[in-house]
């Protein structure tokens, strides 16, 4: 039995060699792939060109006003209220903005709609009824530029001068 013992270990002993050999092959290739990979996505990464620093560059804002001042009155408990907004639009072009100047008349329309829709003393209580008005007719207005002009437009409205009465 000894002598079968050790004829069978030289022969084991090649075969763990064999394995241990591919294994540590297989591993070389994966790290070197790994740190190929790594050194040529950060190669890339680290030194942006002229070109994608310019891309990433938002325009200047330009700021149309829309004139003249939107006037609503509301009815509450038998009394008459007015609210008086002036509102500025915020955009990016300029071709942009002079196209959707066409379609003013349905912004002014939809913003009177929505403005008259809304609950003076909500309005009146604090200035998140007033931000979430703004944020409510910067939707109306970018839907409208949607439908019509085929983009957004404008990134936001602003409400200058804002009155309640």
């Amino acid at each position: 039995m000894a002598k079968s013992d050790a004829v069978k270990d030289p022969a084991a002993k090649g075969k763990l060699k064999l394995i241990l050999l591919l294994v540590l092959a297989l591993l070389l290739a994966v790290g070197l792939s790994v740190g190929a990979t790594w050194f040529f996505m950060h190669k890339s990464g680290s030194e942006p060109t002229p070109e994608a620093a310019q891309s990433n560059v938002k325009p200047a804002a330009i700021y149309e006003p829309l004139a003249p001042a939107f006037v609503v009155n509301f009815n509450q408990n038998g009394r008459q209220r007015y609210m008086q907004v002036s509102i500025t639009m915020q955009g990016r072009s300029q071709a942009d903005l002079e196209a959707l100047k066409v379609h003013m008349p349905v912004i002014r329309n939809n913003l009177v709609m929505m403005f008259s829709g809304q609950g003076f003393d909500t309005l009146a209580a604090s200035s998140v009824g007033q931000e979430m008005l703004r944020q409510k007719a910067t939707a109306v207005v970018q839907e409208v530029a949607q439908k019509e002009v085929g983009r957004p437009v404008v990134d936001q409205l602003l409400f200058t001068n804002f009155v309640l009465q």
